[in-house]
């Protein structure tokens, strides 16, 4: 019976080690942690933009990786390229702004 516990504690431990070894964030792969606080951050993002009244009939399209945030899509002055990317900045937890707004 002794042995029995001891081999379930150590099979319960490697079950621990392996499941934070896969939680791990590598270069190429966010953490499940950087991947929720990422979508935090682009939902924030999205909607600012939309309840921003000079900036919600654009579609403004918001990605974030890593604290990292790219804007793409078309709108028509430069003054819109500059307000949505003062919007991205001002959000908790964007490290800088990859501002792909094209004027058309």
């Amino acid at each position: 019976m002794n042995k029995r516990h001891i081999f379930i504690q150590f099979l319960v431990l490697l079950m621990l080690i392996a499941a934070f070894v896969a939680c791990a964030s590598t270069p190429k792969q966010e953490s499940t942690g950087d991947y929720i606080d990422d979508s935090v951050i682009t939902t924030k993002i999205k909607s600012q933009l939309a309840n921003d009244d000079f900036l919600k009939s654009f579609q403004i399209s918001v990605e974030s990786r890593k604290g990292i945030v790219q804007l793409s899509g078309f709108v028509d002055s430069q003054k819109a390229v500059d307000k949505a990317g003062q919007i991205a900045n001002g959000v908790k937890g964007v490290k800088s702004v990859r501002n792909n707004l094209v004027v058309k």
